[in-house]
């Protein structure tokens, strides 16, 4: 394990020079560019409204500000954490000449991937940033926390991202699955709603990590609180131990990868 994490540190400059390539052709022919990165995330945050209008209907109540400002916060480390899954899965197979014919770490690709979605996340922060403007909402010191979110956030979402690259490239049909469970996902995480509306049922949404995450966030920077103290450690050993387990998976399973891609 500390070979692996040493292997790619020393690879940090190829690690960096993929993370530009990937986000260049990414947007190379894009007629929108940059801005797809704060459009997604846009048209995200108002199907979420659009939901919450429909649930507040139903229950005979309006829609708070509060709750757009919910919404939009969360919105954003739900789709880094999708959209990291979605190109890690394929970054090995989309780069099988790369993996057949040159040496260097391969965790590197998957890495690459979600290092270049997370420059997508930083980009839409604006968003998010003139959404709570508008809001009102205002900032504290419990904003702080969320650099410890942002790394649990990235630690489990490049532990997955490791594994399901590698998964793929061994079982081809791994993407149609996790590309279900992500279109459907949302549905079953607390992003458009909050955990606590299922009373005694929240705790099955929190035992998802990326549910507790994204509660954690909603907590720091709309209601102001601190993180409650179970589930943030619990999403932080969860993340750390998903990363682990990821890596050491994908750097086992490292020396099979060009005889079966």
């Amino acid at each position: 394990m500390k070979n692996a994490i040493l292997e790619i540190f020393r690879y940090r400059d190829l690690l960096y020079m993929l993370t530009v390539r990937d986000i260049r052709i990414r947007y190379k022919q894009a007629a929108m560019g940059f801005l797809w990165a704060i459009f997604m995330p846009f048209v995200a945050v108002a199907a979420g409204i659009l939901i919450k209008k429909a649930m507040a209907v139903v229950a005979g109540e309006r829609i708070a500000m509060i709750d757009l400002a919910s919404i939009s916060v969360k919105v954003l480390p739900w789709m880094f954490f999708i959209s990291s899954l979605r190109f890690s899965m394929q970054s090995l197979v989309g780069n099988s000449m790369l993996v057949t014919k040159i040496y260097f770490p391969k965790a590197v690709l998957p890495l690459a991937s979600v290092a270049a979605c997370f420059f997508d996340f930083v980009v839409a922060t604006g968003v998010v940033v003139v959404i709570l403007t508008i809001v009102k909402l205002g900032i504290s010191l419990y904003l702080l926390w969320l650099l410890v979110l942002a790394v649990f956030l990235i630690l489990l979402t490049a532990g997955l991202g490791l594994l399901l690259s590698a998964a793929n490239l061994f079982y081809r049909d791994v993407k149609y699955i996790v590309e279900i469970v992500l279109m459907y996902g949302i549905f079953f995480t607390p992003v458009y709603y909050e955990a606590s509306h299922f009373g005694n049922w929240k705790i099955l949404l929190l035992l998802n990590p990326i549910g507790s995450i994204l509660e954690s966030v909603n907590r720091v920077v709309v209601l102001k609180e601190v993180p409650d103290p179970f589930w943030l450690t619990y999403a932080g050993l969860c993340s750390i131990g998903v990363f682990i387990l990821g890596l050491y998976l994908f750097h086992r399973k490292e020396p099979e990868f060009a005889e079966n891609i």
